[in-house]
């Protein structure tokens, strides 16, 4: 089983590339915990809610590595919960790193903000492109802190297809 994260700030593509690569290739994909979580509370997150948002995530990765598919891909993982974290109330949980660093992923796509433009959600809050850029710095920083396999992957909506595809033919063609 190959295990492939969705990473960086939020509208840089990731669910949608998620989704491409999940349709072509036949995986597995595990959603982003934190959505559900909003949605069913709705209510906005407080720094109390970061572990039981941690540990619904790493359920579902649990459940969809449980399946062991040829490809499994996580639209997101604890280095995203815990970045939010960080970013909104200036700590996190010291598990977090302890729990990331024990699970094994096989490669990281780190999506670029550059290139494409922000979309309201309801959910997101970080329409300015400096803050998304800060967001893609930390997380570039802890992958290559952390000497975590990373690609990054920008451009425009087909670049960073194109681009994601090449990457995840290449990682599948590894054994």
């Amino acid at each position: 089983m190959k295990v492939l994260v969705m990473a960086g700030p939020e509208s840089s593509g990731k669910s949608w590339l998620a989704e491409q690569l999940q349709a072509h290739f036949g995986a597995v994909l595990v959603g982003e915990y934190v959505r559900y979580f909003i949605d069913h509370f709705q209510r906005d997150t407080t720094l109390a809610d970061i572990p039981d948002i941690a540990r619904g995530q790493l359920a579902w990765e649990d459940a969809g590595r449980a399946q062991a598919p040829q490809l499994l891909i996580l639209d997101t993982n604890l280095l995203t919960n815990k970045l939010w974290s960080l970013t909104l109330f200036g700590d996190a949980p010291s598990w977090l790193d302890r729990e990331l660093l024990a699970r094994h992923y096989d490669l990281h796509l780190l999506l670029s903000p550059e290139g494409i433009g922000w979309t309201a959600d309801g959910q997101r809050c970080q329409p300015e492109l400096a803050d998304r850029q800060a967001f893609f710095a930390a997380s570039q920083d802890w992958l290559e802190r952390h000497r975590q396999p990373f690609r990054v992957i920008g451009g425009d909506w087909q670049a960073r297809h194109d681009r994601a595809f090449a990457a995840v033919e290449e990682l599948l063609a590894r054994n």
